[in-house]
């Protein structure tokens, strides 16, 4: 009765963000490479009669990318956005969006100078109102049309560089992910041939910047469509899980009694259809996904190849990510060695650092256990606990930025594989968004994590971490500087006490100072000691 009453209340809010801008996709905007839609409250572009942004060219990196992609003008994703625009809204101060009428991540208010921190919280702390609640938001999200976004069904080659525009309505829900699907898809190069070895949001530096950002923004348009400015998702705390605890009708479904492969009829989310899962169909016609929907959700969680993922992660593993000080290394893709980004996505075992391509862990572990929607890359969105558990990956993230407070240029300037780069722009957002900006602490960007508050990042402990983790590098150097300073210390001691000895045999009797008590002598030792 509460769903349906959330339901029926929140039907009145219509808005939402994502991909394309609904303003800029007429083949005039197409064929002028220009996305500069007018801010509503002063209809200007860009909100320029209010200093909000301008409209401005678009300054694309010139790094040199790794070898991973070996062609040039045959993807519609390379150097983001240009083949679809190169003059966008670049905004002032505190104000974000396609059009500038937004704020950024951890601004509010008319003006945007208001700073506030929300908290994701466990999804078992969520009392059943809240619970009831953000499935009555995902549910509302699933069932309207975003007025803002729209889709592209065609290439820009297809739409005839922009002549002919082709785009199809979206709900909320699935823009986010088509959006993970168009990030992840396999190049089209024309004909039957496709070239499987890209990804603009996966195996690679920007793993966790994209993801990071794909969750903000799937925040902030769910707070906008509901009306509801405290909103912020729920992680899934799955260290040391021995099953899928949330795979319950109680939250995140739970199994069908007769197919194992569906959802329970009794669950939430058993009515949902999936988009974007067709990719054989997809790269045989050089086609995109239109979103319509392709069936039901599917998930049987824990009857997957378990020689691939023997368990769920643990605890263990997650510290020994933690433990990792290199972001990235070597080749920067899946199969680089001792880089916290690539053990952590699951490419490489959490046990050694290693990179191991027979084996699926850490983040990976999740969508292969779920041996479902999940465990497809480009439609793993589809599944709502995509978002609570790449919540939690997130807090890992964080976690590690805390303790190692690397310095923006750790994240790899140059050489990443396409798309990965710190100064490219993330695929498909259109504000545009660089993968570097987002290397940078949650606090920072408005949100925080409940566990990780109960230990605060700058207490002391903290604080002297880096500095012990640098002495214990020189720990020889200071043990052998400790001896020769004790040996001279020694040294000096024994000739102090000789000249002493000496000083005092020449001094008369009555000058000389009485022996005192045990007491007194021992209680002064303490104290000078």
């Amino acid at each position: 009765m509460l769903l349906a009453v959330l339901y029926c209340l929140l039907w009145s809010f219509q808005t939402s963000a994502g991909h394309f801008p609904r303003a800029c996709v007429s083949s005039k905007n197409l064929m002028e490479k220009e996305c500069c839609p007018p801010w509503s409250g002063d209809r200007s572009p860009c909100g320029q009669l209010s200093g909000r942004g301008s409209c401005q060219n678009i300054l694309l990196s010139n790094a040199p990318l790794g070898p991973q992609f070996p062609f040039t003008g045959v993807d519609d994703r390379e150097s983001w956005p240009s083949v679809f625009y190169n003059r966008t809204c670049q905004c002032s101060g505190n104000f974000m969006g396609f059009n500038c009428g937004n704020c950024k991540f951890g601004f509010w208010g008319p003006n945007c100078t208001e700073r506030r921190l929300l908290v994701r919280r466990n999804i078992f702390d969520l009392s059943a109102p809240e619970k009831d609640k953000f499935f009555a938001y995902l549910t509302l999200a699933k069932h309207t049309i975003s007025s803002d976004y729209v889709i592209p069904i065609g290439t820009y080659g297809q739409m005839k560089n922009g002549s002919t525009p082709m785009f199809n309505d979206i709900n909320i829900y699935d823009l986010f992910v088509w959006m993970h699907y168009y990030v992840s898809m396999d190049a089209l190069l024309g004909g039957s041939e496709i070239w499987r070895d890209i990804d603009f949001a996966h195996e690679a530096p920007a793993f966790l910047p994209w993801h990071r950002l794909f969750l903000l923004r799937w925040e902030q348009e769910i707070q906008k469509l509901t009306g509801d400015e405290n909103f912020t998702i729920p992680y899934w705390d799955w260290r040391d899980a021995e099953k899928c605890d949330i795979c319950t009708d109680e939250y995140m479904g739970g199994q069908h009694p007769t197919n194992p492969n569906l959802l329970s009829p009794a669950s939430f989310f058993s009515s949902w259809q999936i988009v974007c899962s067709r990719l054989e169909e997809y790269n045989s016609h050089q086609s995109l996904c239109n979103g319509t929907p392709e069936g039901p959700l599917r998930r049987n969680p824990g009857n997957h190849d378990k020689s691939r993922t023997p368990r769920l992660p643990s605890s263990a593993d997650v510290e020994f990510c933690l433990s990792l000080t290199q972001y990235e290394s070597g080749s920067m893709d899946k199969a680089a060695n001792f880089s916290f980004r690539n053990t952590l996505e699951g490419f490489a075992s959490p046990l050694t650092g290693i990179a191991d391509a027979s084996q699926s862990s850490m983040h990976n572990a999740l969508h292969i256990y779920m041996n479902g929607t999940m465990s497809q890359v480009q439609g793993s969105a589809n599944d709502p606990i995509f978002l609570l558990h790449h919540a939690f990956v997130d807090s890992i993230f964080e976690q590690w930025l805390r303790r190692h407070r690397p310095l923006q240029e750790v994240y790899p300037e140059a050489n990443a594989p396409i798309g990965h780069n710190r100064e490219s722009y993330m695929v498909p957002f259109i504000p545009l968004y660089r993968n570097g900006d987002f290397f940078i602490s949650s606090k920072d960007l408005g949100y925080d994590y409940s566990y990780l508050q109960d230990s605060d990042p700058d207490s002391f402990q903290d604080y002297i971490k880096s500095y012990l983790e640098q002495a214990s590098r020189i720990w020889s150097w200071l043990l052998g500087a400790a001896m020769v300073g004790a040996v001279l210390t020694a040294l000096l001691a024994g000739l102090v006490s000789l000249l002493c000895r000496h000083k005092r045999k020449q001094l008369p009797e009555e000058k000389q100072p009485l022996l005192m008590e045990k007491e007194d002598y021992h209680s002064l030792y303490q104290s000078h000691l």
